[in-house]
């Protein structure tokens, strides 16, 4: 079991690294996260919604991603409500007050329906906690963190963040914290993102060992490797812009922005320098502008309109810029989105960009599985996989004697693009994982600025996220001792 002293400490990092030790070491390996609140999902191949740090550990498990990897996936939507995935499959929508007399004692259930299922499966199931272990207020509704590790008797893993400062007062008082059998299990402290010389910290190491009994069995240096991001807290900490960048691409970053590990495989780009911008900050010139996928497209579609962004975007595509629209970025490109069942909130018809000739309604029946597609632009032919997960159903409505846009893909359902080449849009997550397509897709933005084109034959994304996964690993172990854990 991982956990941490606070959020954002590190315990995704250092999971998803123990997965691919222990893969090199022989182990049939899982990972495990009981409940996740995340916007960033991914689809398995049975069509279930799971967090998609879960994906990125199984894969670095070296094995297939699955529902009881990450049991409940709870998918904020900003009104102090979420939606429940449960194994997968969304059951409904419930405020934070609400969750925990409708769905403790069924999350629970399925928690340990998943881990019998995975203990039979695998040899080593390695068990990410969520927040904090101590928040003396919600231990009793906290199914994430040591009810799991009590339930396994789980020798665990405790991860403090240094860079934050306070890292001994974390853990010491994250521990007087535990009850005592819970304190038992902690066999570790790794101490993360440390930036300065070993011999400085090598007695506060001492001290808290002699005071707490239990050893520091690693200092993880800070790692600057680009890596799959678990919520939007993450995107602040990313760096604005590459010094040899050659273009430069604006992302909205939408207050309910989701998937946007999108665009991971644009920011392992050495030439391309991805900037995401507040829908109240002035959008600029940039080669191109993303919206993003969002969890509930009309308050963010309302919010680009009040704060002036909505009629900059279209400013800038009226002036010839590129703009690209992913899952619900794309509804919000065509003339109208409805909610008759008030899904998002308030039900109604909303005015969309009007740049696709294109009218979108919101259902409550969810749309989420994985595909496999041929592009017929930028170029054709491309294979291309993804996947899709939405609430809502686009109806392209050209006039009859002009066509406006193009099918982006063989399956006309799953995206469009304008005859001119300048606006996008696809319903398709995971579209710039495919090697070619991005490739393509960036040649045409070099092209408007006289750049000389990049090779399009290069792997996808996938290749490159083993070789980051391999590289974290390895860094990793040369300062983590597993011993006590095994």
């Amino acid at each position: 079991m991982v956990v941490g002293t606070t959020s954002h400490a590190g315990k995704s990092l250092i999971t998803t690294a123990i997965c691919r030790i222990l893969s090199r070491r022989g182990w049939r390996v899982t990972p495990f996260k009981g409940q996740n609140m995340a916007l960033n999902a991914y689809v398995t191949a049975t069509g279930g919604e799971i967090g998609y740090a879960q994906a990125v550990q199984a894969w670095s498990a070296g094995v297939a991603p699955l529902v009881e990897m990450n049991p409940i996936l709870l998918k904020p939507q900003g009104d102090m409500t979420s939606q429940v995935i449960l194994k997968g499959k969304p059951v409904g929508k419930v405020s934070a007050t609400d969750y925990y007399a409708q769905y403790f004692d069924i999350g629970w259930h399925a928690i340990q329906e998943s881990l019998r299922f995975l203990e039979n499966e695998f040899d080593l199931v390695v068990c990410e906690g969520a927040g904090s272990p101590a928040e003396i207020n919600l231990k009793h509704r906290d199914l994430t963190n040591m009810r799991v590790a009590k339930y396994l008797n789980a020798p665990t893993l405790l991860v403090v963040d240094i860079d934050r400062g306070g890292a001994f007062a974390h853990v010491v008082g994250t521990l007087e914290l535990l009850e005592p059998d819970e304190r038992a299990l902690i066999k570790g402290v790794v101490i993360n993102k440390f930036r300065g010389q070993i011999s400085i910290l090598e007695p506060g190491i001492k001290w808290l060992e002699e005071k707490t009994g239990i050893p520091v069995v690693g200092v993880i240096p800070y790692l600057q490797e680009v890596f799959p991001a678990e919520d939007s807290l993450d995107l602040l900490e990313r760096k604005p812009h590459k010094e040899q960048s050659e273009l430069n691409i604006a992302i909205i970053r939408l207050p309910r922005i989701s998937n946007f590990t999108d665009f991971d495989p644009l920011e392992s780009e050495a030439s391309v320098s991805v900037r995401y911008l507040s829908p109240k900050q002035d959008l600029g010139h940039p080669d191109a502008v993303i919206i993003p996928g969002t969890k509930t497209t009309i308050p963010d579609l309302t919010l680009l309109q009040k704060t002036g962004m909505a009629e900059a975007i279209k400013n800038y595509a009226a002036s010839g810029g590129t703009v690209l629209g992913i899952c619900g970025g794309f509804q919000m490109l065509g003339e109208m989105v409805a909610d008759p069942e008030g899904a998002e909130g308030q039900a109604g018809r909303y005015e969309g960009l009007n740049l696709f000739p294109m009218k979108t309604v919101i259902t409550g029946q969810k749309i989420a599985r994985q595909r496999q597609v041929t592009s017929n632009y930028p170029q054709m032919g491309l294979p291309v996989n993804g996947f899709e997960i939405h609430q809502g159903r686009s109806r392209v409505e050209q006039p009859a004697d002009k066509t406006l846009c193009q099918p982006l893909f063989d399956d006309v359902n799953l995206g469009l693009v304008d005859n001119c080449q300048s606006v996008w849009g696809t319903y398709l997550h995971g579209i710039f994982d495919n090697g070619p397509w991005r490739r393509a897709w960036l040649n045409r933005l070099r092209q408007q600025r006289g750049l000389t084109s990049l090779p399009t034959g290069v792997a996808n994304y996938r290749d490159q996220r083993e070789q980051i996964l391999d590289s974290l690993a390895t860094e990793i172990e040369t300062h983590l001792d597993l011993t006590p854990f095994l």
